[in-house]
């Protein structure tokens, strides 16, 4: 990814239905979450009360200020299962192999595809994923904004399903989470 992120926007969380977001997910106590491209973890937060405290989420972004924010009110709000980092999570994801169960990516992938960083991102979240492990996408529908970015780089789910697929991906299912935004859900089906 580029020194400065494309997109440091406000958060697609405001639209989202979370409880539809979370009862997708099928979240439990003690899952290990990768909040990838995480902004201000918006996600994170609302996230880290589903697993409690035997969970972890890793909150991962390039933006320095939104990990800096995010750090603060997990320290106000006393969290202790979220694990702010500044990374870019196209050269590394600082997390063991197979370790994760479930990685978001909320409204990141058309700005990694843009920014022609999506390959090393996707071969990453490859990495750190269990086999079976669960690769989330929230993404903007494929209509004219706003909210959202431009049509022109906006990806349908039949988009992602054709860039995951070469990296051992199976589409799960794709559902609407909001009148903006879909959400696709593949499975790790392979350890390579």
């Amino acid at each position: 990814m580029s020194k400065n992120p494309i997109v440091a926007g406000k958060s697609s969380f405001g639209l989202i239905d979370p409880c539809r977001l979370f009862s997708e997910l099928q979240l439990e106590r003690d899952f290990v979450l990768l909040d990838l491209a995480c902004g201000n973890g918006a996600y994170s937060i609302a996230i880290s009360k589903y697993i409690g405290n035997e969970g972890k989420i890793y909150a991962l972004d390039l933006w320095k200020e939104g990990i800096d924010n995010l750090t603060r009110e997990c320290t106000a709000k006393q969290i202790n299962n979220i694990y702010p980092s500044v990374t870019d999570v196209s050269k590394n994801i600082p997390i063991a192999n197979h370790s994760v169960d479930v990685c978001l990516m909320a409204t990141v992938l058309h700005d990694l595809i843009q920014d022609n960083t999506e390959k090393g991102t996707l071969k990453n979240v490859k990495r750190v994923l269990k086999i079976n492990g669960l690769l989330a996408i929230i993404e903007f529908k494929k209509i004219e904004g706003p909210p959202g970015p431009p049509l022109k780089i906006r990806v349908s789910p039949e988009d992602i399903e054709n860039i995951l697929y070469p990296y051992g991906f199976r589409i799960i299912k794709t559902t609407d989470v909001s009148e903006y935004n879909y959400l696709s859900i593949f499975q790790n089906i392979s350890s390579t």
